[in-house]
């Protein structure tokens, strides 16, 4: 993506004051999803960064993470994994619970998910603490997949939410505030 794209992604995100709870600017990724452009330029952007990685799997979280992660599953012909809140998923299924920003919480994914064989990208829209994420590699790597690469499309460097994420992981983000 070009710099002039990165700007057009970061202009149209919306900060919300005060949300989730007192004193947060929420990143609002959904002023994206609701423009036919910026989608077209976040596909080409996710498609561009693991076009040649041999993806079979991409894993989306709940919920923002299913939009990107559902996209860039059709344009690579992969396979797409849902990671949902408990209770969510129909069949057999691990889990794991985290600390979050704002306390604590659980995800699943179905345990026939993932093989050995895949190559996997988890996908969430916002690198915030990476609580969330981190969760949801050690879900997927309790599978044993070939390879697990990590990818948002916007990441909030103030958080310092990489320095949770094995350091051994790729780790990829469209843009960063």
């Amino acid at each position: 993506m070009t710099q002039e794209q990165i700007n057009q992604l970061k202009g149209l995100v919306r900060n919300v004051p005060d949300f989730p709870v007192p004193g947060v600017q929420f990143k609002d990724l959904t002023t994206l999803f609701k423009n036919a452009a910026a989608m077209r330029l976040l596909e080409q952007g996710l498609v561009e960064l693991y076009r040649d990685k041999a993806i079979t799997k991409v894993v989306g979280i709940e919920s923002r993470g299913f939009i990107g992660g559902g996209v860039l599953a059709v344009r690579l012909g992969a396979g797409f994994v849902p990671v949902r809140k408990p209770g969510k998923l129909p069949a057999e299924t691990v889990k794991m619970s985290y600390a979050k920003e704002y306390g604590k919480d659980t995800i699943e994914i179905h345990k026939d998910a993932i093989t050995p064989d895949d190559v996997v990208v988890i996908h969430d829209d916002l690198l915030a603490t990476g609580g969330t994420m981190l969760a949801a590699y050690q879900l997927v790597q309790s599978m044993k997949p070939k390879k697990v690469y990590i990818n948002f499309i916007c990441g909030l460097t103030f958080l310092n939410g990489r320095d949770v994420l094995p350091k051994d992981v790729e780790v990829t983000t469209l843009f960063d505030f």
